[in-house]
């Protein structure tokens, strides 16, 4: 177990360093959306140094595939982790992969204003869903690695874990300005969310890792596409709308406001 944990304190570490990393974004105070929040002439650059990280984590996943030594780190770790007893399995995964994407809009809607309106930063996290989902499925056809339950092809990379992650990037983002701790809680989150991967034997250590490479990248993508779809695409119907997130009888919602 100490192995296990020393891994993830290497990953959250790799993570943190994110947070020494600024990216000039407009700071937006208002909900009301009248005012253009990406002027078409300003430049957001897509800097190669933003992708070091999660360019290292992908690669350390995809070098895993074929790597015996790699290998046998995941079945080392599978192993150390497989020693606690009991062992019961836990579904919180499936809900927490979403926490940290769902705290953005959250925090907005009560008050907390981050550094974009809630629309835009729907709009962004949107965005970076589909980013990921592509990337993510596109990588379980290809690469076709068995899960270590033995239930599937699809392993490669985690979804889960690029959804968690993907999250608590954007939510570093919004809120750095405001706290760091909110970032810190989206990445711990995040982390929870890849070592229950593990831990209910639906993932190896490399997929969780690269499955973080991937959500984070996608993030920092679609920051830096959303601005240029937005202005081509949905700068007039988007001026006038606002999306507010609810929560009723046990279910976020997200409230469509347009004044026509």
């Amino acid at each position: 177990m100490k192995r296990v944990l020393l891994f993830f304190c290497i990953l959250l570490s790799g993570s943190a360093s994110l947070f020494s990393q600024t990216q000039p974004i407009p700071h937006i105070d208002s909900l009301s959306g009248t005012t253009n929040y990406y002027p078409s002439n300003e430049k957001h650059l897509l800097k190669w140094t933003a992708f070091i990280i999660p360019a290292a984590f992908i690669s350390f996943g995809v070098d895993a595939i074929k790597n015996h030594p790699l290998k046998g780190l995941n079945n080392e770790i599978r192993d150390e982790i497989y020693e606690e007893e009991p062992h019961h399995f836990f579904h919180l995964d499936n809900y927490l992969q979403y926490a940290p994407g769902a705290a953005v809009l959250a925090l907005n809607g009560l008050g907390v204003k981050g550094r974009h309106c809630v629309t835009d930063q729907a709009g962004t996290l949107l965005l970076s869903n589909i980013l990921l989902s592509v990337t993510v499925n596109s990588l379980k056809k290809t690469s076709h690695q068995m899960r270590p339950d033995g239930s599937a092809y699809s392993s490669f990379p985690s979804g889960h874990t690029a959804e968690a992650f993907a999250g608590a990037e954007l939510l570093r983002m919004e809120y750095k300005d405001v706290s760091p701790w909110y970032g810190i809680a989206g990445y711990a989150a995040a982390a929870a969310t890849g070592y229950l991967r593990m831990y209910n034997n639906r993932h190896w250590f490399s997929d969780v890792v690269a499955g973080a490479g991937v959500g984070i990248a996608s993030t920092k993508i679609a920051y830096w596409l959303y601005p240029t779809l937005k202005n081509v695409f949905f700068k007039s119907r988007l001026k006038h709308t606002v999306i507010i997130p609810s929560y009723q009888n046990g279910a976020v919602l997200l409230n469509l406001v347009r004044n026509f």
